[in-house]
Formats: C-alpha cells, structure tokens, sequence
C-alpha cells in the first residue's frame, strides 16, 4: 500500500492517534518500538505489507539519525503523505518530549536533595547494565569479520586517547567500505562506484559561553550525522558537553541518561532533558528540534535514493564500518561513565545483576530501573 497523495482526515486521525499511543506507551529502546509498530501497522492495522515494512526498516537504519523515530516518519508518509510526515514524527515524540520535560523541571528544583541523590545512585549502575546489554547484543552483529573487529578496537583507543568522534565513524565506514572493496576487487576483478556522504563537525571552543544559536546548533550537528544505536548519543554528548563546551559535568550526563531510559519514545529526548537544565523551557524546546529535525529531512530526501544505496556494495561497506565505529563509540563511553556510576561494591553488585536479568532472562530495563531506584533508597536505610 503507497501514501495517499491526498490524505483523508479519518487517514490523518489514524497517523495521530497510532503514534501519541506509542509515544506514551513505547517503552524498551529501538527494537521494542519496531516491534510495536510493525503489530500496529502490519498485523492489527494492515496499513502495509510485511515486505515493504522491511523496506522502510531497511531505509531507516541506512540514514542517520534515531531509528525508531524515523520508523514513525516513514509510515506516516506511507499511510498520510507529507502532512501524514509529519504528524507521525511529530506526535511520536511529543510525549515523550513532554514527560522528560516534566521529570527535568522536578530535578533542577529537588535533583540536589537526599532523596533524590539515593534514587539516582541506585539507577546509574542499571543504565551501565543496560548499555552493556546493548552491547553484548550488536557486538555478533557488527563485528562481521578481521577487519571490522580490529576497526572497533581501535575506535575503542582512539576515543579514549580523545580522538574526534564524528572522524572516528567516518574513518571506520572508509576503511570497511576501502578494505571490502578491495577484497571484492581481488575476487572478482570488477569494482563498483560510490562515493559516500562524509560527516561535518562544528568548531566549538572550551568551556563555551552559553547561547541557544550554539545549543540549537550543536544538536542539529549530533542529528545529522549520528548512525547506529540511541547509546551511540552518549559518546557525542560527552564529546560536545563535557569535554568540548563545558556546559555539563559527567554526573549530569548519566543522570539525562536515566531519565532518558526511564521514559517511554525515543532516547533522543535526553537532548530534552539536557536543554532544560541549560535553557529552560526555550533551551529545552531549540535542543528538541535540533536533534529530530534532520530525521524529518533525511526521511522526505531518501525514498528514491535508499533502494540504490542498498544494492551498492561499497554502501553496505561503508555502513558495517560505521556500525562497528558505532559499537566502539558506545564501549568507550560506557568505560568512562562507568567510572561515576559504578563507585562502591553496592553499585558494583546492582550493575552485575542488572546486567545477568537482562541478557538471561530479558526483563524489561523500565522494571530493572524502578528496581534500581527502590535499592538505591534501601541502601540508605542499610548505613
């Protein structure tokens, strides 16, 4: 089924009502919310078949930018047209947007008391499980071969020596992409052409006085040119907050990280968070559009240029080097966090289990989070 050219209301209303419902209930990260949808849209809905609905996750995982997010574009576009585009991104992500809002505004006024302290030490060790979980689940996926596993290892170091994150998964999709080519070339004797996208970076001075222009600039930069997991974020947020501009130490990272992974819709909406502590309700809205707008670009510009890409072998290169660059991003930052996260045999043994129910027995992270705020206010009852 194609996107009606002129979209009935009744069409409209379906874009809106299926996508508010999923930014409120969509918990559990990408994969859970293609899982949702593809029930939605497919089997309960029947708005597309199973073919093209791998066509469209297909497309959404080539451009950059949050997955799941641009799952939400490309459907509204196949059930509504341009309007339907919009509506599908936009209301998936209000909520979410909404309640992060919300969760930041009563931790810049109670963030700083007691309690608040014992919830976060207790989910910080769970956000380490959970990236670990992530990791240990795309870690067969990406590390496809010799080369791509010496590439992650190397963006490993690279990363931790301070070397540039958006260089780092470049110079990982070009060696992949160069390395494959050749080995192709010397198996077959032919060689396709393609010449990638690279990504850009904005110069940014140390410890940066605040301004919304910077801020809103910084996120569009991360949204245009972040592949891979809602994880992968972190690595640019430390790069660009905490390193680059000074705006936020490490603790305030972790912590938009939790409310991040507490709240149901698109990790993305820890820029959300990350604004308001900034900027207020205006820091929090310009750090919002910033980072989703360039999904709503990428999704209206890729539908006639995604089916050739992905015939291209020297795409499909291009993008397991950017996968495993990806991968080796999200182990180097979670070393780091850890470092705050994980700060005394309380911590430690949280993180530990946290890790063992979620790739034993797949609990869902929202239960795990809950469990670790609730032994976070234990442990002060146990001093």
């Amino acid at each position: 089924m194609t996107q009606s050219k002129q979209p009935s209301p009744s069409r409209l209303m379906d874009v809106a009502a299926l996508f508010l419902k999923l930014g409120f209930t969509a918990f559990g990260g990408p994969a859970a919310h293609i899982a949702m949808m593809h029930d939605e849209v497919v089997k309960r809905r029947k708005w597309l078949d199973e073919q093209r609905f791998l066509d469209l996750f297909g497309a959404a995982n080539m451009i950059p930018g949050p997955s799941s997010t641009e799952m939400a574009i490309y459907l509204g576009f196949q059930r509504a047209g341009w309007l339907g585009l919009v509506l599908g991104g936009v209301c998936f992500i209000l909520p979410a947007m909404l309640i992060v809002l919300a969760l930041a505004w009563v931790y810049v006024r109670f963030g700083a008391t007691a309690e608040a302290n014992r919830l976060f030490y207790g989910i910080k060790p769970v956000v380490i499980a959970i990236i670990a979980q992530a990791l240990w689940g795309l870690g067969p996926k990406a590390v496809k071969n010799i080369l791509t596993g010496i590439v992650g290892v190397t963006v490993i170091a690279l990363y931790l020596l301070g070397a540039n994150v958006i260089a780092l998964l470049v110079a990982g999709g070009l060696v992949v992409m160069f390395g494959e080519g050749v080995r192709r070339w010397r198996e077959s004797g032919t060689v396709s052409a393609f010449f990638p996208l690279l990504g850009w970076s904005l110069p940014v001075a140390a410890a940066a006085p605040f301004s919304l222009s910077l801020l809103f600039l910084t996120f569009l930069k991360i949204g245009a040119v972040l592949y891979g997991s809602g994880y992968v974020l972190l690595a640019f947020l430390r790069t660009d907050f905490v390193t680059g501009l000074g705006w936020l130490t490490d603790k305030q990272l972790v912590d938009a990280i939790a409310i991040g992974q507490v709240t149901p819709g698109p990790v993305f909406t820890t820029a959300t968070f990350i604004g308001y502590l900034l900027g207020g309700v205006p820091g929090a809205l310009v750090a919002t559009l910033g980072i989703f707008l360039p999904g709503f670009v990428f999704v209206a510009v890729s539908s006639p240029i995604i089916p050739r890409l992905r015939n291209s072998s020297w795409a499909s290169g291009i993008l397991d080097g950017v996968n495993v660059a990806s991968l080796g991003l999200m182990t180097g930052v979670t070393l780091q966090l850890a470092q705050t996260a994980l700060v005394d045999p309380v911590t430690i043994a949280i993180a530990l289990v946290s890790a063992i129910l979620l790739i034993r027995f797949r609990i869902n992270s929202t239960w795990l989070i809950a469990g670790g705020a609730v032994a976070g206010l234990a442990s002060a009852l146990w001093r």
